[in-house]
């Protein structure tokens, strides 16, 4: 990604118009994708509003910008500045983001897009250095491009406007279309990054001055996953000869935060301005504990069945049953939070509390919330385990904008209390097994598994309860080697599956479309015979990572023994 970073800072001078910023996402295949120039403009509004803020105060900038003002279609998603990480709420996945700057005559300035187009027909934009060495050529009358020195196994032919994988020879169509310019960057930014504008566009994550912020701990011992370098034409087409995906927190939840420049991004909360509401910020990190109790999947074709707790029959009284109804309920919010927390005795530590970012030595500013109960807002404890310090009411608010199943995740370290569940909507889950071998593993037959989701009607677990949810794609056909590990890795899968945690209802990165059903940071191999798109086998990293990803969900051998 460095040979393209530098490409697109050649294309400006010290003589180039006044710069223009463009906001990019990392996908999970390291690619960045830029958000639409109207959506870049309201982030870079709020951003320079922040900076503003932030100079006013002496302090780094601490906002938070939710895209849904921007875009309805973006309801789920909040950046959070100082980390410069993308927050879903629907799933609590998380993904880099990074600020660039380009000329203003450059094709972002013009809000020219260049797009490829995806196995389903939808068109994916490029990369904006991408998109702006295919606008200089265009406006050269070159014929092809050559994306090789950005790292990419490309060639693209303007006239034919076909993009060719250079080692599989697959071709994609690709076009050029006008949308909204990206927003100019004005009133300049007194960091040195912006200071350098005029030399060409910021290629670096812009943290302005965040140096010294805590970086996420490293997951050791955990590999990525194995790609060929030619970069293959199904499922996606994958634009990096290489990926820059990064691995999950130890313990961690979902997302496979992004790495640039060999710089980790912190897990960092989002600030809150108004701390009596639990706004979408806070829904950002608090997804990551969202779940629904109950709806467990038997691993026949047997439809799923709720399941609810039940007062014993034996009850003789209304008063004797609320007793024992209160007592039994492990999903009551202030019975979870006081069954995971020891409260400090004391003085409390000098530490902000990273939920509602406000001293620990304060009161929290969720006093007000309707769940408080008995807990007043100056009580502080420590996770049992991780001992990590919180507001006990900043936690009971994080738990009750969840879906409540009895479980807790630190938002600190993500070391899970309880058992996670997840969103997942009703379906079945099928196993067989056949002769055939796969590649890398021709010791031993296969093992398939197929999933069955159907569209249906949202819960209040999934972002729009009451809408519809579509399901693409359905049944999907995956595959594990029919050896010791690859059994280990379907049984937790069925454990996974029980606990809802396999798919979940958000919008499809491959084509845009939200409410719709899509997979859950737990990786499957849905390709048998090749794998040039990242989704088969050879890949002898693959049941590693895998068992990886599920113990990040809270799924380990553990849960076999049980």
């Amino acid at each position: 990604m460095a040979a393209a970073q530098a490409a697109a800072g050649s294309s400006a001078g010290p003589g180039s118009s006044a710069a223009v910023a463009v906001w990019e996402w990392q996908d999970e295949l390291g690619r960045w994708r830029p958000y639409p120039g109207s959506v870049c403009g309201y982030i870079e509004q709020q951003f320079q509003a922040a900076q503003q803020r932030g100079r006013r105060s002496g302090t780094g900038p601490g906002s938070s910008i939710p895209l849904g003002q921007a875009d309805p279609a973006l309801a789920p998603y909040v950046i959070d500045i100082p980390s410069m990480t993308q927050f879903r709420q629907d799933t609590g996945t998380m993904r880099a983001v990074q600020r660039q700057l380009f000329p203003g005559d450059s094709a972002a300035g013009q809000g020219i897009v260049w797009e490829w187009q995806n196995d389903e027909g939808g068109w994916c934009p490029y990369q904006m250095s991408v998109t702006v060495l295919l606008e200089q050529a265009h406006a050269a009358s070159r014929p092809r491009v050559d994306l090789a020195p950005l790292g990419y196994s490309y060639e693209v032919d303007l006239a034919a406007q076909v993009q060719t994988n250079t080692a599989t020879r697959f071709r994609r169509g690709v076009r050029r279309r006008r949308d909204t310019p990206y927003p100019p960057c004005a009133p300049p930014c007194s960091c040195q990054q912006c200071a350098a504008a005029a030399a060409g566009p910021l290629t670096a994550r812009h943290r302005h001055g965040l140096a010294g912020l805590p970086s996420a701990a490293s997951a050791a011992a955990f590999l990525p996953y194995s790609k060929p370098s030619a970069p293959g034409a199904r499922p996606t087409p994958r634009l990096a000869a290489h990926s820059s995906w990064a691995p999950p927190q130890p313990a961690g939840p979902s997302a496979a935060l992004a790495v640039s420049n060999g710089v980790s991004v912190p897990n960092l909360p989002v600030k809150m301005p108004k701390p009596s509401k639990v706004t979408q910020a806070l829904a950002g990190i608090s997804a990551i504990l969202m779940s629904a109790a109950g709806l467990p999947v038997h691993i026949t074709s047997v439809p799923a069945a709720a399941t609810t707790h039940r007062a014993s029959k034996k009850h003789s009284s209304v008063k004797e049953g609320r007793k024992v109804s209160k007592k039994e309920n492990p999903t009551e919010p202030e019975a979870v939070v006081r069954r995971y927390l020891e409260e400090v005795k004391g003085s409390p530590p000098d530490e902000d509390c990273i939920i509602c970012m406000e001293k620990l030595s304060c009161p929290s500013g969720y006093g007000d919330a309707p769940e408080a109960g008995s807990i007043k807002p100056e009580l502080v404890g420590r996770l049992r385990s991780c001992q990590h310090p919180f507001h006990l009411l900043c936690l009971l608010a994080m738990y009750s904008n969840g879906n409540k199943d009895g479980s807790l995740q630190c938002p600190s370290c993500k070391t899970i209390y309880g058992e996670k569940t997840g969103t997942q909507p009703k379906g079945r889950m099928e196993v067989s097994t056949f002769p055939q071998s796969l590649p890398g593993h021709g010791d031993c037959g296969t093992i398939q598994i197929v999933y069955h989701i159907s569209r249906g009607i949202q819960g209040p677990e999934h972002p729009n309860p009451g809408l519809p949810y579509t399901a693409r794609g359905f049944p999907r056909y995956c595959y594990l080697p029919d050896n010791e590990k690859g059994r280990k890795v379907l049984e937790l899968l069925r454990v996974a599956w029980k606990r809802r945690l396999i798919f979940t209802v958000g919008t499809s990165s491959t084509t845009g479309e939200s409410n719709t059903v899509v997979w859950n940071e737990i990786h499957h191999k849905t390709e048998m015979d090749t794998n040039l798109s990242g989704h088969g086998y050879p890949d002898p990293n693959y049941l590693d990572n895998v068992l990886a990803e599920l113990a990040a969900q809270g799924v380990t051998e553990d849960c076999l023994r049980h």
